[in-house]
């Protein structure tokens, strides 16, 4: 009785597939302690920098966008993406939900690095001001 019991509830759950077996290891996604940063993040952090310096703030934060997505713990695509955001928000009320955006993304830039100090500059113009 108890086995014919088991045997209805079985069927009753419907036909169930098989567990699929761990991926291999090749097929298995990096930790993203695993992942160094990109290099694609200096590459938009530089660009974004460049278009900011025009004052072309939505380009530059789509840049400082991606610096995040591909390196989130980037203290400098946070930062950089947060002061950004403040600028595009800057002109509207004080307590604007952007505003908040970026100073979320300052608080997470310092947490990041404590010691982290924008620079203006592009790469290889030193002593020049940006």
């Amino acid at each position: 009785m108890t086995l014919s019991l088991i045997l209805l509830a079985a069927l009753a759950a419907g036909p169930q597939e098989p567990a699929s077996p761990p991926p291999a290891p090749e097929q298995q996604q990096p930790s993203a302690q695993e992942v160094a940063p990109s290099k694609s993040t200096d590459g938009h952090i530089e660009a974004g920098l460049a278009l900011f310096r025009k004052k072309r703030f939505v380009a530059a934060r789509s840049h400082f966008e991606k610096a995040v997505e591909a390196d989130p713990s980037s203290a400098a695509a946070n930062f950089y993406l947060g002061y950004t955001i403040y600028k595009i928000a800057e002109p509207k009320r004080p307590f604007h939900p952007e505003k908040q955006k970026a100073a979320e993304l300052f608080a997470k830039a310092y947490e990041l690095d404590p010691a982290f100090k924008p620079v203006w500059t592009m790469r290889g113009s030193r002593g020049k001001r940006g």
